[in-house]
């Protein structure tokens, strides 16, 4: 199997687009800007989303499902809301169609508009408002901590597979508290969750922090978010968790009777991660010879590769992969037998290498006779031969060793990517030149963060929770400042 892929030193955004697409994880369709997920990229979101499913419901949250389409004048409640999602909007003006007298085919019946538009969803805080204002009448009711798995639109101009397309898949928790504390604390808790899902499961170290003013969820008091770099230099926001405030609650009158018997106004947050993640995976760990998955992620940890000529070689083998197969699995490992007789072994090797699968186990007569495999590792592209009597011990170590090795390697590019800066011209040499996170001062001013972005296209990533206190200038306008921010070009 020729990969023939884009190196991604040549040309690093063709380098993305070509995996994504001869690896199987998804490609375009024939619907503008949005994407067909294949099988195997499928798989591997369905193992992001179990895991962060099963982390939702151990701090407390349930699943529910809301309407797909909202009322355009749910947006004119929250004008903050509106405005950062007005440019993104799909709109349902009609509801039939008929075939055109012309014989041409179906047609907008003009006859079937509806009397108020409907906005396909980019997020859903707007109908589940709506929706809380009739479950919440006391302090009884509260929390509220609900989270939905769904599809939004938003209507991108540029897209990318995974990345940014019109339509994607993704969670969005939506919480209700009595008290602002409650809701801070639960931000922050779901902000802990996301950090430790990327870390832990995807290998991919991430800053945590806080948005600036000018890059904060529309309609939130406070957006924390996690920052990854990215192999080309770019940033990327893989999750944000956002403290709503009394927002929504106000624009939708959502109250409750207190123990005292006043009446307040419900605190609010929103969260969630979306497909995105998958391109985050990618481009953190993947190299010229295709995917790199972390063991806990990938679809299958382990394949077996038969090496034979004739069938009577492969029953042998295949007798032994059975036993091999049984003891792999009953240790927790997943794995996929590949006895395909319509392609050869030196294919499969190839095509499993461009999907990342972990580890490669090949067997054939010798190693039969031999009680030996050989075991190839995804991630160094190195082999050892192993006994049989050792193979379940040694594939767990391995597969230990992948996931740790990935992000370590992605930390050790981060903190060399990782630049301080103490003046402009400094700034623009490592945007232009070097690419990677810029911690520099800023003097906290909207003004100066368009200023910056207009000269460079870099946009301040996050304040770091770890960034310390320090007497600075900024580097744009020289003015004070009290501490670093991470700046970057993202995606």
């Amino acid at each position: 199997m020729a990969k023939n892929l884009t190196t991604r030193s040549e040309d690093y955004s063709k380098w993305y687009n070509e995996l994504v697409v001869k690896a199987d994880l998804a490609e375009n369709s024939a619907v503008r800007g949005s994407m067909v997920i294949k099988p195997y990229g499928y798989a591997i979101w369905e193992k992001m989303q179990a895991e962060l499913d099963r982390k939702f419901k151990e701090t407390g949250h349930e699943n529910a499902y809301f309407p797909l389409f909202i009322p355009k004048s749910y947006f004119s409640k929250e004008a903050s809301h509106v405005d950062g999602f007005a440019k993104e909007c799909a709109v349902v003006t009609h509801y039939r169609l008929k075939n055109a007298e012309d014989g041409s085919g179906v047609v907008v019946d003009e006859n079937a508009k509806l009397e108020e538009e409907l906005i396909v969803r980019p997020t859903s805080e707007t109908i589940i408002w709506d929706t809380y204002k009739n479950w919440i009448q006391s302090y009884r009711d509260l929390p509220i901590l609900v989270n939905q798995w769904a599809n939004v639109v938003r209507w991108e101009m540029r897209t990318r597979l995974f990345l940014r397309t019109a339509e994607f898949l993704w969670q969005e928790g939506h919480t209700a508290h009595a008290t602002r504390e409650e809701a801070i604390a639960e931000a922050e808790q779901m902000h802990d969750v996301y950090a430790e899902f990327a870390e832990s499961f995807m290998a991919m170290p991430v800053i945590k922090g806080v948005k600036s003013t000018n890059e904060r969820f529309a309609g939130a008091l406070e957006t924390y978010t996690i920052e990854a770099l990215m192999q080309d230099g770019k940033a990327l926001q893989a999750g944000t968790s956002h403290f709503l405030g009394q927002n929504f609650a106000k624009a939708f009158d959502v109250k409750f009777a207190t123990k005292e018997g006043t009446q307040e106004y419900v605190w609010a947050t929103s969260w969630g991660v979306s497909t995105r993640l998958m391109g985050a995976l990618v481009m953190t760990h993947s190299d010229d010879n295709g995917l790199v998955l972390p063991p806990k992620l990938a679809p299958f940890q382990v394949v077996i590769v038969p090496i034979y000529k004739g069938e009577e070689q492969l029953d042998q083998i295949s007798e032994k992969v059975k036993v091999i197969k049984a003891e792999l699995e009953a240790s927790g490992v997943s794995v996929k037998y590949d006895n395909r007789d319509t392609h050869k072994p030196g294919w499969k090797f190839n095509e499993y290498e461009l999907k990342g699968v972990p580890l490669r186990i090949g067997i054939g007569p010798r190693d039969l006779a031999n009680e030996t495999v050989e075991l190839a590792r995804r991630d160094t592209l190195t082999k050892e031969v192993v006994n049989m009597g050792d193979l379940t011990r040694t594939v767990q170590e391995r597969l230990g060793e992948i996931q740790k090795n990935l992000f370590d390697k992605a930390k050790n590019y981060r903190a060399e990517n990782t630049h301080q800066v103490n003046t402009w011209d400094e700034f623009v040499d490592v945007i232009e030149n070097k690419g990677g996170f810029v911690e520099a001062h800023w003097d906290g001013t909207p003004e100066t963060e368009d200023k910056i972005k207009d000269l460079t296209k870099a946009t301040i990533r996050c304040i770091p929770n770890d960034s310390v206190e320090e007497e600075g200038k900024c580097v744009l306008t020289g003015n004070p400042s009290t501490r670093r921010v991470l700046f970057a070009k993202a995606y």
